[in-house]
């Protein structure tokens, strides 16, 4: 396949005769062509894949193409059925639920806020009484205190004074104590 002249093609063209014919020619310059032209349609069939190949190629893409295609047709047909049964009938839907709804949802925000309002309001008013309770109390137990720490003095006063009466009596008594045993002493 080198493309000698020595070579017998295989599968090509067989004269009826026999054949004899194409071997007694094969040194003229038409047999040589034959043989080339054998030769390249034995390449071409056994070694060459490039038109089979492409022949596939096209044949897949084109079958590709159309199943992607009406694929896609699918989809976007399903989808502008899925919008359309949006619009013509959840929408409308949804709107007359709202509105129907709605009103209700704003009159339980509106009473959930005026509880609000009144705790918070009943909220600060103990806190200003706990307050002014918390005040009140803090003046009465500085009064207190005040009154507390002036009679201190006194009561002091009187403490000491009734201290040294009692120093005074003690004193007595130990003198007392000292003068009778003075007198067992001498026995």
């Amino acid at each position: 396949m080198s493309g000698g002249g020595t070579e017998t093609p295989v599968g090509c063209e067989a004269s009826p005769g026999g054949g004899s014919k194409k071997r007694d020619s094969l040194g003229t310059a038409g047999s040589a062509h034959l043989i080339i032209k054998d030769l390249g349609e034995i390449h071409s069939r056994l070694l060459d894949h490039r038109p089979v190949i492409q022949g596939e190629t096209r044949y897949f893409v084109k079958e590709f193409e159309e199943k992607r295609g009406l694929r896609e047709m699918r989809v976007l047909e399903n989808l502008k059925n899925m919008i359309h049964e949006t619009n013509e009938h959840t929408l409308p839907k949804c709107r007359d639920t709202m509105r129907d709804n709605l009103s209700q949802v704003l009159q339980r925000l509106q009473a959930a806020n005026d509880s609000v309002c009144r705790l918070q309001q009943r909220e600060q008013e103990r806190k200003k009484i706990h307050s002014d309770h918390l005040v009140a109390s803090e003046k009465q137990h500085t009064l207190q205190w005040d009154d507390f720490m002036k009679e201190q003095p006194n009561k002091r006063a009187e403490v000491d004074e009734e201290h040294r009466k009692a120093m005074g009596r003690l004193k007595e008594q130990y003198a007392e104590m000292e003068k009778d045993l003075a007198k067992f002493s001498t026995f």
